[in-house]
């Protein structure tokens, strides 16, 4: 693991395709990116943190700093994936209930590039509430990677099925255009 001064955060959600995080942290480490995980309470269940912990070299974190604690590095980028439907609309609203949309929260005034790389099925992705947040997102220079070419919801309960095509390395791809090297 190559140590960077770059430093990617990604934000992990409770969603089937979190247990796979692993390879998009292999892919931007072999961009040179230093990685944290940060998981939503709901997503620890869904990975394996020791095995990241030993991906990323950092202790994968959900919740804030005791204040005694070291302050860990700012984010130069942040990626979001798999985005829940719950985070992507709390996202939009402003709400920071929890570390990881805390860091979102304040990010965009921060200027910190952030992309989001849903992972929700089609039944709520045609919700109202789910495409103004989607748009506002957009409309705040926020990166959804949602549509023909990027993410496309699937069929509710068909998700587990297609893990393997979730498409990881485009939120990548998306941060390079935010922050070339």
């Amino acid at each position: 693991m190559i140590q960077s001064s770059k430093i990617l955060y990604i934000i992990v959600c409770a969603a089937g395709a979190a247990a796979d995080v692993g390879r998009l942290v292999t892919y931007a480490q072999d961009e040179g990116w230093t990685v944290q995980i940060v998981a939503t309470p709901s997503a620890l269940d869904f990975i394996d943190v020791h095995e990241l912990e030993q991906q990323t070299g950092r202790p994968v974190r959900s919740q804030y700093r005791k204040p005694h604690e070291p302050r860990p590095p700012r984010a130069d980028a942040i990626i979001v994936a798999p985005a829940t439907y719950n985070t992507i609309n709390k996202f939009a609203q402003g709400i920071a209930d929890t570390y990881a949309l805390g860091l979102l929260a304040e990010a965009p005034g921060l200027g910190i590039p952030v992309v989001v790389l849903p992972f929700v099925n089609s039944a709520l992705a045609s919700r109202a509430p789910f495409l103004r947040s989607v748009e506002s997102l957009r409309a705040e220079g926020i990166a959804v990677l949602l549509g023909p070419g990027q993410f496309e919801p699937l069929p509710s309960g068909i998700g587990g099925e297609k893990l393997d095509t979730y498409p990881w390395a485009l939120a990548l791809k998306e941060i390079r255009r935010h922050h070339p090297r």
